[in-house]
C-alpha cells in the first residue's frame, strides 16, 4: 500500500548548481528524496533536521507545513536559491 506523499499547500522550487537547473518540490516525500539524494555536499544541522522532519511527516507524526519550512531552512543554510511563488 503506497504511503501518502503528504503534499505541501504550495510547492517550493530549488535551484541547483551553476546550470540553474530547478527542482519543484510539492510534498514531504519529494523533499525527503531531494534532501537525501541530490542535495549538495555542504550539509549542516538544518539539512539533518529537514530529513528527520520529512520522515516524521511521512510517518504521520508532523505536518507537511513543517516539512516545507524545514526544506526552505535547509536550502537557505546550503545557499540554494529558493522560490515559493507559483
Amino acid at each position: 500500500m503506497p504511503m501518502d506523499d503528504k503534499p505541501f499547500q504550495s510547492p517550493v522550487t530549488l535551484e541547483f548548481g551553476r546550470s540553474g537547473a530547478t527542482r519543484r518540490i510539492a510534498s514531504a516525500r519529494e523533499a525527503a528524496e531531494c534532501l537525501m539524494t541530490i542535495w549538495p555536499l555542504q550539509r549542516g544541522p538544518r539539512h539533518r533536521d529537514a530529513v528527520e522532519t520529512c520522515l516524521k511527516v511521512l510517518d504521520g507524526h508532523r505536518s507537511s507545513s513543517e516539512a516545507r519550512r524545514a526544506l526552505i531552512e535547509a536550502a537557505e543554510e546550503s545557499r540554494i536559491p529558493v522560490s515559493t511563488r507559483h
